[in-house]
């Protein structure tokens, strides 16, 4: 039976929200665009904390400018207090997990892969850091595998101590959302994933 991950996201709010208290969030975030319409859902709940590793995007430049505009985006979305994490960029770190998996289709082991590279680095943080729970905005994308993403991030948080954050962002119109607070903010759509495969999958479209 396939878990209807929003609902799970769902219950756990409204149990957060009747015991009154706001419980630490680390946010693994991709860019800008995606975390728009997830911070709209999750900024009044928790205290965030947004975690920019994604070692993926190439090249430098690209993984610079999508960092600005995440920072751009909390300013004008008046969530200026949430801090922005971003570990050096270190492209190799991706290169070494996608060797013998360079010609890979996107969305299949390769981004499996990936994932799990993300959300490791991401959870190894928020458990040295105390935080109470950890989440990604990734599933806001209807090319990510939500299922891989709840599974790997469920597995790795239990291992480590800190509670996973189940989530389907793009259920109830969620990329939708994101598209329209894109075009509100007037936010860089990126048209391919990040990593240099995706980049050249995009231009063979072209």
């Amino acid at each position: 039976m396939k878990v209807n991950y929003k609902r799970l996201m769902d219950a756990e709010i409204e149990k957060i929200k009747a015991a009154g208290k706001k419980p630490s969030l680390l946010l693994h975030a991709c860019c800008a665009p995606c975390s728009s319409a997830v911070l709209e859902v999750l900024s009044d709940v928790f205290d965030i904390t947004l975690f920019f590793y994604n070692p993926n995007i190439s090249p430098e430049s690209e993984f610079n400018f999508r960092l600005d505009e995440l920072k751009r985006l909390t300013g004008d979305m008046n969530l200026s207090d949430i801090s922005i994490i971003a570990p050096k960029y270190n492209n190799d770190e991706f290169s070494e997990i996608a060797k013998g998996f360079e010609n890979i289709a996107e969305g299949g082991a390769r981004c499996k892969k990936c994932y799990r590279l993300r959300l490791s680095r991401a959870v190894e943080y928020a458990k040295n850091n105390g935080f109470d729970y950890i989440t990604t905005t990734l599933s806001i994308s209807p090319h990510k595998n939500a299922d891989w993403l709840n599974e790997t991030g469920k597995e790795l948080s239990d291992a480590q101590g800190v509670k996973y954050l189940y989530s389907d962002f793009k259920k109830g119109e969620g990329y939708k959302r994101s598209c329209e607070l894109s075009k509100h903010y007037n936010l860089y759509r990126q048209d391919y994933c990040g990593c240099i495969y995706s980049k050249n999958l995009q231009k063979e479209k072209m």
